[in-house]
């Protein structure tokens, strides 16, 4: 069910959702005093920036994709706004070989609401989503991180958890933007469903024909 408003395809039930109010105090500023910081950060001058986010945003979602069993292609030129291919094993070339791709961003200062999230989307990435005219579906992915870079990790021996969550959005029920000199450095505001939360499960619903008929095959 197209739900232009947010862009959800078809929506997951919204309940059990933690509320808006419980995600504060989780981003903004770092969790780790000037004290606590280890040497080998300390000789690392890039750790916690925003490129060392944007490769753990990248890095979450392949993690995921792999638990799903899914191949994973990373596009090393990121030319046409597609970070990362995810596609089924199977016949090469047919519709048993179903793939998508999805564009990756990583945000630590969400603006999260009751039920969905505003990202101020630049037009440029908005334009490469948006629209019918692809190959193949795709998707905007929206990697959470704790603003603390020491937070994103956590190693046992029983378990690696990561922090905290990714979610989709599909765009191709939009039109693209006009582009002038005004808007070509401008944003767009999408609203992504919390309930559009990405999961092994849901990894592998997103390659479902309702999106691929949403696309010039």
């Amino acid at each position: 069910m197209t739900d232009g408003s947010t862009g959800g395809i078809p929506h997951q039930p919204s309940s059990g959702l933690p509320s808006a109010k419980s995600w504060v105090g989780t981003y903004g500023v770092p969790l780790t005093g000037p004290g606590s910081v280890p040497e080998w950060a300390k000789t690392t001058p890039d750790f916690g920036d925003n490129r060392h986010r944007g490769v753990f945003g990248e890095e979450f979602i392949r993690m995921l994709a792999t638990a799903a069993n899914l191949d994973v292609t990373r596009k090393e030129r990121d030319r046409v706004g597609v970070d990362w291919q995810l596609g089924h094993a199977g016949r090469r070339g047919t519709r048993r070989y179903p793939a998508i791709e999805a564009q990756v961003k990583c945000t630590s200062s969400p603006d999260v609401r009751e039920d969905h999230i505003r990202y101020a989307l630049k037009v440029k990435n908005f334009n490469q989503l948006a629209g019918a005219d692809y190959e193949m579906p795709r998707f905007l992915f929206l990697v959470l991180a704790p603003a603390d870079p020491f937070a994103w990790s956590h190693a046992t021996e029983d378990r690696l958890h990561l922090s905290h969550a990714a979610y989709w959005l599909c765009l191709h029920d939009q039109e693209p933007l006009p582009l002038d000199n005004r808007s070509a450095t401008g944003t767009r505001t999408v609203h992504i469903p919390r309930a559009n939360l990405l999961t092994v499960d849901s990894l592998h619903d997103l390659f479902a024909e309702d999106y691929r008929d949403l696309v010039a095959l």
